[in-house]
């Protein structure tokens, strides 16, 4: 008798299809379950480890420090008072390396006077009443230089002329000392200038305050050629 079963229902055809089926995933199963351990095995090693290096930590002790020491107290010394009329029983002796007779001579002392250095009279530049050369004054003083003024020969012959500028001192006593020239020509003017103011007469002295004082003048001589 022939069989009437259908070949494209029977399941016998497909069975070495499941079996493979089966097998490959038994075999991701257990691939999967030894990965699985593996890795927990590595994390409870590496958390052996991390435990490890948690233990080599050592705690900070929190240290304070000690107050500072209170300042020292500085007694004061105290002031013990002493009447005046407390007599000192302590003897001093007094050793003057030498023996004093009756015979003995004590020299004088003698204390010698130091003299006072004589300060230096200040001469004055402007004064409140100038010196005047007599009783007609600076006009009166040129009549004079035109009358004693001789014209060098050397400067006349070289045709110098031009004014001498003198420096002089008139003292208290209206004496001309301490003559310069500022400003000279040459050719012998400077000279001859010089000459002429030395033979000039006392003039009326300055004065500052009242009292005759020495005052610092200057006075040009003219050389003029006729």
């Amino acid at each position: 008798m022939e069989s009437k079963k259908n070949p494209n229902v029977d399941l016998t055809a497909k069975r070495p299809l499941f079996l493979n089926l089966g097998l490959v995933l038994s075999l991701s199963l257990m691939i999967g379950a030894f990965s699985f351990g593996l890795r927990g095995e590595r994390d409870l090693s590496q958390l052996a480890v991390d435990v490890e290096q948690f233990d080599d930590i050592e705690d900070v002790v929190n240290t304070s420090q000690p107050p500072p020491p209170p300042p020292k107290v500085i007694q004061q010394p105290q002031i013990v008072e002493v009447p005046d009329e407390e007599e000192i029983e302590e003897e001093i002796e007094v050793n003057l390396d030498m023996e004093v007779t009756e015979e003995t001579e004590v020299e004088e002392a003698v204390f010698e006077e130091e003299e006072p250095e004589e300060e230096a009279e200040e001469i004055f530049t402007i004064v409140e009443e100038q010196p005047s050369f007599g009783k007609r004054g600076i006009a009166g003083f040129y009549k004079f230089v035109k009358k004693k003024l001789k014209y060098p020969a050397q400067a006349r012959r070289m045709g110098i002329q031009g004014r001498v500028i003198l420096q002089f001192v008139v003292d208290e006593q209206g004496s001309i000392s301490d003559i310069n020239v500022l400003k000279g020509i040459g050719a012998g003017c400077d000279e001859e200038a010089i000459r002429v103011m030395k033979l000039s007469p006392k003039w009326k002295p300055g004065k500052q305050r009242g009292r005759p004082v020495k005052v610092r003048m200057v006075m040009p001589i003219v050389f003029k050629l006729n």
